[in-house]
């Protein structure tokens, strides 16, 4: 029997034996980590060099997307490398960094989505007082708060995990370091660690999705209220992009960890993990700009502008040569 002292290493869960699954397994994190870079990072540099696009929205759209890079980032990279190299290794310290950025990161996104209902609330509720409650400084306080709440979220999280004895072995049913997996391992009785913390999380979690229902009950009813259908129309589509994504962030979170014991198992536990950590930082880019004409609008600003002075450069310097 071990303790955690003398725990040097974890065993991460391989995706398949063989090694034509492995590689498989590869290339598929491969394709989903470079779309959701590509989509994210697209969505960062259009907003920061788009005038149009400085306003409080886009601003917290930005935050979201440098939040999806870093979580994806954070798990997708290492369970690659192991596919490719056919190991199952992650090393203790890397094991307890990877559990604090991960929970920092999505306790951080989760705060920011609130903010961001906060944002459609004065915007469709208050239109007149917009600037008043989201000036700049303003949105960088809350941008602030949201970082810094994922981080003491995260904080007390890895420090709890990681203070207890761990006798269990070190092989985790997991493609990357997961608390509830981990706190299998333990040999020490954690049920009020886990009550405490528990509690501690859930009414954050609670505090902010009922922060976000009561704002759009608001915006709903205000909504309706607008005489016109154009404008009905055009104040739902600016909520649809965040609904949706709110809608994707906490039901698969909510069915991974509240799904009952019954219908748990390793394989199912596989893909639900993979629904909430992988795929909304991949998606979530497309989401919004699918309804979003102006951020749309800017991206093909951006991406034809760039191509232009491509073509420009290449004909000066073909010019330039003998």
């Amino acid at each position: 029997m071990s303790n955690s002292s003398s725990i040097t290493h974890f065993l991460l869960l391989a995706f398949a034996d063989t090694w034509e699954l492995q590689l498989l397994h590869f290339w598929l994190f491969l394709g989903i980590y470079l779309a959701a870079l590509l989509g994210n990072g697209l969505i960062i540099i259009t907003v920061g060099c788009d005038h149009r696009l400085h306003t409080p929205m886009y601003f917290f759209l930005l935050n979201l997307s440098l939040l999806d890079m870093d979580s994806i980032s954070t798990t997708v990279p290492k369970a690659m490398a192991n596919s490719l190299w056919h190991t199952r290794d992650i090393s203790y310290a890397g094991c307890a960094a990877q559990v604090f950025f991960f929970v920092f990161l999505m306790g951080g996104e989760y705060c920011l989505l609130t903010i961001m209902a906060y944002d459609r609330y004065v915007a469709i509720c208050k239109p007149m007082h917009y600037e008043t409650f989201l000036g700049s400084r303003a949105c960088v306080h809350m941008a602030a708060a949201a970082w810094g709440s994922g981080f003491l979220n995260a904080l007390l999280h890895t420090a709890n995990t990681f203070s207890l004895p761990l006798c269990q072995g070190n092989a985790l049913d997991q493609f990357f370091c997961e608390i509830p997996q981990i706190l299998k391992l333990s040999c020490s009785d954690t049920c009020l660690r886990e009550v405490g913390i528990i509690v501690v999380s859930a009414c954050l979690l609670s505090g902010c999705f009922v922060f976000i229902v009561l704002s759009y009950v608001q915006i709903f009813r205000a909504v309706l209220r607008i005489p016109s259908e154009q404008g009905r129309h055009k104040a739902f589509s600016t909520c649809l992009p965040h609904l949706a994504v709110v809608s994707l962030f906490i039901s698969t979170v909510v069915f991974a960890y509240m799904k009952p014991p019954s219908i748990s198992s390793p394989c199912l536990d596989l893909v639900v993990t993979v629904l909430y950590s992988v795929v909304p930082p991949a998606v979530n880019p497309l989401i919004y700009s699918m309804r979003n004409q102006d951020l749309k609008e800017a991206i093909r600003k951006l991406i034809s502008g760039t191509f232009f002075k491509s073509e420009k450069f290449t004909s000066s310097l073909h010019k330039r040569l003998p």
